[in-house]
């Protein structure tokens, strides 16, 4: 039943679901040792979205079964739940937890004000294809959202309209907003771009050796990850270009995230795993514990050029 992996979220917690032929069940597991911790049910559909709030106390899931739901991430009871008109493919916080901004294959974007659930979101309508990936930023006072149109846009939320706009060669397949707000990092074929928010001109953008399907830059801007479709993970050297690839997935890679302390990032996989990579090999850190390598270990990682491809432990 299970096909693939999406992890959209880490906190102190990671929340990540199975998207299934049927329903989908969002899973909250510790960041730091991948302990479960619950499950959460009630969609009728597979899931392909989800998100933590800041605080963790808020969960938020978005489904083929036309639905938007807000969960409490300590009970796992359900909150409240929006109706769309169709897929909803991306679910974000504000930052005060206080709204919830969601993207579908409506083509529409919505923010819901989670004080007063009962009444009509806000609408941001331009798009002319299903939505991806939908975001708060700039002290949630503006939107930033991707969609198979091959376009990202950028929504101001006092006017309800586009400000912003970048189109691509082909469609964007992740989107991120860094932890500062002030870059926001994407992938389409094998590039990753990196975007000054305020403008939206580029800062960098590097070639990785596959069809990436997600990337995420670290809160330092010192390295970021990408995985895609040949299996494996890539981490850059932000300001060199240094590449290190790394072995163990048996799927095309979905999705990456880093930790928000920056030690560790996630991926999830279309072989139904989800992976937790340090950022720094060998520190101590949840169930990782300091050893020093053996020059035995240390042979079985191959450098070419600028690449290291380590097989993963």
């Amino acid at each position: 039943m299970t096909k693939q992996l999406f992890l959209l979220n880490i906190t102190k917690a990671i929340i990540y679901v199975y998207k299934s032929n049927k329903y989908g069940n969002p899973m909250l597991r510790q960041g730091d040792t991948g302990d479960w911790i619950g499950t959460f049910e009630g969609h009728k559909g597979a899931v392909w979205g989800v998100a933590l709030n800041p605080q963790a106390t808020r969960a938020a899931t978005g489904a083929a079964d036309f639905n938007a739901k807000v969960w409490d991430a300590i009970k796992g009871e359900e909150v409240h739940s929006f109706q769309h008109k169709h897929i909803v493919k991306s679910v974000n916080f504000s930052t005060d937890s206080n709204h919830l901004c969601t993207g579908s294959n409506e083509k529409i974007v919505r923010i819901y004000d989670l004080n007063k659930p009962e009444e009509a979101p806000q609408i941001f309508s331009g798009h002319t294809s299903g939505i991806r990936h939908v975001a708060f930023f700039d002290n949630n006072s503006t939107l930033v959202s991707c969609a198979d149109d091959k376009t990202l846009r950028v929504w101001d939320r006092n006017s309800g309209q586009e400000v912003k706009r970048l189109d691509f060669p082909a469609t964007p397949s992740s989107m991120e907003v860094s932890k500062d707000g002030t870059i926001i990092t994407t992938s389409h074929s094998n590039i990753v771009t990196f975007w000054n928010t305020k403008e939206l001109t580029k800062i960098k953008e590097f070639t990785v050796p596959t069809q990436v399907n997600s990337a995420s830059l670290h809160q330092d801007c010192s390295i970021f990850v990408c995985g895609g479709e040949d299996f494996k993970i890539y981490k850059f050297d932000y300001n060199t270009g240094e590449i290190e690839s790394f072995k163990g997935h048996f799927g095309p890679v979905h999705c990456v995230r880093f930790s928000p302390d920056g030690e560790l990032y996630a991926s999830g996989s279309e072989d139904g795993t989800l992976r937790l990579w340090q950022t720094t090999v060998g520190k101590t850190y949840g169930l990782w514990r300091c050893v020093e390598q053996t020059p035995a270990i240390q042979e079985n990682a191959a450098v070419i050029n600028n690449k290291q491809e380590v097989p993963a432990n």
